[in-house]
């Protein structure tokens, strides 16, 4: 007798893949003209697991897709020496993308039990969702292909794979001490609103997210300008939701490496070094930064001290704020004590005046009495 959930394993199968199991991986690789080998390269590279020759769990679709492959090499298209980087960055991005897909279903059917009341039932509900998640991603893949190569067109002269950008690592602080103290269903919530937020600002300011790992989010911007905005406007909104815990942020621009959706070189490095010595609240940027947004008088750079960081001796940041009006600092200092002398202000404002930012060793990431009061909050 079979069991009922592979019953219903079956008919999602039959739904998902476009027809019952009914070849061996050699006879894939036959009808699609493909050599044995590569097909079998192909398979792993795609991320599923290694089956016996005589298996019999491939259809009319999987034959299809392997031709089509064979199709794209053949035609130039794809060369040969990357095929099997291409179809691994493909099934691992698409392997993210349809374990999300079925978290996102069961969920609606535990909000909804009706939904799946019996097997047929769910089947239907596959079976009506997946024409209307295939428009969505055909068009939302679109729209990307649209923006990258406008993108690529339009800096004809640079070669697409490296180019200079701006690198940026937005970082929640206290991210380790928070997943011991909430719950699961908190901590998801946090980790969503702090995804929906920063993919809302580098969308808005015309950067692109490369991943997100974590409580971490690492992007990319083509201007300077474009970067700075994107972690202060990050680094505010952050700080005005109570929801959120603080977040520190590291740039760095230079030459980067960009291959199968990624980011690889030594700026990319630099970016997340500085990061790592950032305190809660603060934006650390490299010299290469600071000199192309030194004219900006929207922003100020302050330099900070050497610091050593893993693989880098004497690490020089800046960090970045934005302009105000007032004069802070030393010189905010002098003219308030000035003041006094003249009798023209109250000495206890001087507690008002914001500090320099201290030296490296009170640079170490350490945890503010406004964070540690957000998260008894969050708790």
């Amino acid at each position: 007798m079979t069991d009922p959930s592979e019953e219903l394993q079956q008919r999602l199968e039959r739904v998902l893949l476009g027809g019952r199991r009914k070849y061996t991986r050699l006879e894939v690789a036959e009808k699609a003209g493909v050599p044995d080998e590569r097909s079998r390269r192909l398979w792993r590279a795609l991320g599923f697991a290694t089956v016996r020759d005589d298996e019999v769990v491939f259809t009319d679709a999987d034959v299809e897709a392997m031709r089509t492959a064979d199709q794209l090499v053949q035609s130039g298209l794809i060369d040969p020496s990357i095929e099997v980087s291409v179809t691994r960055a493909l099934g691992q991005h698409l392997s993210r993308l349809a374990e999300w897909q079925v978290d996102m279903l069961w969920e609606l059917i535990r909000r909804q039990p009706e939904l799946g009341r019996s097997e047929r039932q769910v089947t239907r509900l596959v079976d009506g969702l997946l024409p209307e998640l295939e428009r969505v991603q055909n068009f939302v893949w679109r729209r990307h292909l649209a923006a990258y190569a406008g993108r690529a067109f339009a800096a004809a002269g640079d070669h697409v794979e490296t180019r200079t950008e701006v690198v940026g690592f937005v970082d929640m602080v206290g991210y380790t001490r928070l997943t011991r103290q909430i719950g699961e269903d908190e901590l998801s919530r946090v980790l969503d609103a702090f995804e929906t937020l920063a993919t809302e600002v580098i969308a808005e300011h015309h950067g692109r997210v490369v991943k997100m790992i974590g409580d971490e989010v690492l992007f990319v911007a083509d201007a300077p300008v474009d970067a700075a905005e994107i972690a202060l406007t990050l680094t505010e909104r952050t700080s005005a939701d109570e929801t959120l815990p603080a977040v520190r942020a590291g740039m760095a621009s230079g030459r980067i490496l960009s291959r199968f959706g990624d980011v690889y070189g030594s700026v990319v490095n630099l970016a997340a070094r500085l990061t790592s010595v950032a305190r809660p609240g603060t934006i650390l940027v490299d010299r290469e930064l600071a000199g192309e947004l030194a004219e900006e008088k929207a922003y100020e750079l302050r330099t900070r001290r050497p610091v050593p960081v893993r693989g880098y001796n004497r690490l020089r940041p800046s960090a970045l704020r934005r302009a105000s009006e007032a004069p802070t600092g030393m010189f905010a200092s002098s003219q308030q004590l000035a003041a006094e002398m003249l009798g023209l202000a109250d000495p206890a404002a001087r507690e008002a005046v914001p500090e320099e930012p201290g030296t490296p060793a009170e640079d170490q990431v350490t945890e503010s009495p406004r964070a540690r009061r957000r998260r008894r909050r969050i708790r």
